[in-house]
């Protein structure tokens, strides 16, 4: 088995790859996970792996141009599973979700070559973005509802919940007031005195 391409990352920002005994950029980095190499980035100095942080990286770049893939409130619900007691699940989601995209647009493609069809350029990350929202949503009703059921699980206990976590009880639907009905009789108009 082949051991990961090694590229350091030295203090002046510079990457430097060991095995073309050149400096590279982080677009020539973008094209190494474009073309599935196998690589890893480490700090020159500490030898502590950083590719994460470089991925996070080309992605911000990606999506601060051209056309992004991640909506605001798509981030947003990403950031607030951070210290989460479902961040794992929602990281574990995400990366099936995503396996699960990439395969199809496997089969896609591979149906294509043989059945060709028209495409328009440019809506593949648009689907993307939109599959993953759909996905990260379905997690959120899915915890909002494992959320529901542990309330209504444990409420006939005295001990359910402090006062301040508990759910608000929800309220019987009140009737509204009806809207006073509009006179049909024609107003007399007004005259100056």
């Amino acid at each position: 088995m082949a051991s990961s391409r090694i590229i350091k990352k030295y203090p002046n920002r510079r990457l430097y790859d060991t095995e073309t005994s050149t400096y590279i950029t982080l677009a020539e980095v973008k094209d190494l996970v474009l073309q599935y190499k196998d690589f890893q980035v480490q700090d020159a100095k500490t030898g502590e792996d950083l590719t994460r942080a470089i991925l996070l990286q080309i992605i911000l770049e990606e999506e601060s141009g051209g056309v992004p893939m991640f909506s605001t409130d798509m981030l947003a619900n990403i950031i607030r599973y951070y210290g989460h007691a479902m961040q794992g699940l929602m990281g574990s989601y995400l990366e099936r979700s995503i396996m699960a995209f990439h395969e199809a647009q496997k089969r896609f493609q591979e149906q294509a070559q043989t059945q060709p069809w028209p495409f328009i350029p440019g809506q593949m990350p648009n689907v993307m973005g939109g599959y993953l929202e759909k996905g990260a949503k379905a997690v959120i009703d899915m915890q909002e509802e494992l959320r529901n059921q542990a309330f209504k699980l444990f409420s006939g206990f005295p001990y359910a919940a402090n006062a301040d976590t508990a759910a608000p009880a929800p309220e019987a639907e009140k009737p509204r007031p009806k809207a006073p009905k509009a006179s049909t009789t024609p107003r007399k108009p007004r005259t100056r005195k």
